[in-house]
């Protein structure tokens, strides 16, 4: 994509409203003067690790990814930036996979590229650059080894299991983006499919989960192997089981701004090694239900508790 290098003001009001916070910088809504048409905008300063997150994004065009419309190259304030003009979405969280509206026929997206990274279909070479974020990162980014593109099954373990029961499988016991504790516990493969919200989850479905979240990045189960498993493959439409994953959201409803803006800070300052950037306390946040699994957590350790961990 040419990216332009007139006035974006020429062509897009800019509004004051952050629809989201990526890793590399935050969203802002923007509207196409010449149409009136509504799109996110995306302030990069303009550096070689910003101009690959756009390059990476433009080229990766498929349906289930956000699209990129312009990219200009702008002075804000002094400073050289990016500005990058993408699809809008009205419920943008900060998370990286978003609904293109509300309602039936919405269509999931994925969208910030930050930790993107280009490697040929038959390439064999490793990835060295540790970049993750906490909740999401596979046990061999943490190490010193390197790694390769199964650390993205991993990630989709997660999501899996988030998406199941409304939490997910590893987190700080005490409010930090990342801790000793749970690197270990990342590092172990130690996680569970305890309680009441696990016993509406299929087999199936746990299998999966259990093989993506294997710890040996060579033993873990190939993402062509995902898309065969009989829990993607089994279904020509969506189960009606009734998971506790809208219950648990419903619980948090109220406290849920006050999280997001957690999220959204921890979000933008998730980086490599970072043990020392704090959060604020979960307990403070209002966030009943990890605080509900911390003391879960702490009773399992004390009674000695049989984690589910990959083979």
């Amino acid at each position: 994509m040419k990216f332009k290098t007139n006035p974006i003001k020429e062509d897009y009001r800019i509004g004051s409203q952050v629809l989201g916070v990526g890793i590399n910088g935050k969203v802002v809504e923007c509207e196409r003067m010449a149409s009136g048409e509504k799109f996110a905008l995306k302030i990069l300063r303009d550096v070689a690790k910003a101009r690959r997150e756009v390059e990476l994004h433009s080229v990766a065009n498929h349906p289930n990814i956000v699209r990129v419309y312009d990219v200009y190259e702008n002075t804000y304030n002094g400073i050289a930036c990016l500005f990058v003009v993408m699809e809008s979405h009205r419920d943008i969280k900060p998370e990286n996979l978003l609904y293109s509206k509300k309602g039936d026929g919405a269509v999931l997206k994925l969208t910030d590229f930050g930790f993107a990274k280009m490697v040929d279909d038959g390439s064999e070479k490793p990835l060295e650059t540790p970049c993750y974020t906490p909740y999401y990162v596979a046990p061999e980014v943490l190490s010193t080894q390197k790694y390769d593109k199964s650390c993205d099954v991993w990630s989709i373990g997660i999501i899996a299991y988030i998406l199941l029961c409304g939490y997910p499988p590893f987190y700080s016991l005490h409010g930090l983006p990342i801790s000793p504790g749970m690197k270990s516990r990342i590092r172990a493969g130690q996680y569970s499919f305890k309680g009441p919200e696990w016993d509406r989850v299929s087999e199936a479905a746990k299998d999966l989960i259990r093989r993506c979240l294997n710890t040996d990045p060579g033993a873990r189960i190939p993402i062509e192997q995902v898309m065969r498993h009989k829990w993607i493959t089994h279904y020509n439409k969506a189960p009606e089981t009734q998971l506790a994953t809208m219950e648990v959201l419903k619980a948090e409803l109220e406290s849920w701004p006050e999280v997001e803006e957690e999220m959204e800070k921890a979000l933008s300052s998730m980086r490599v090694g970072n043990d020392d950037v704090q959060i604020k306390q979960l307990k403070e946040a209002n966030n009943t239900l990890l605080e509900k699994r911390r003391i879960q957590k702490k009773a399992d350790e004390k009674n000695g508790p049989s984690n589910s961990k990959a083979p």
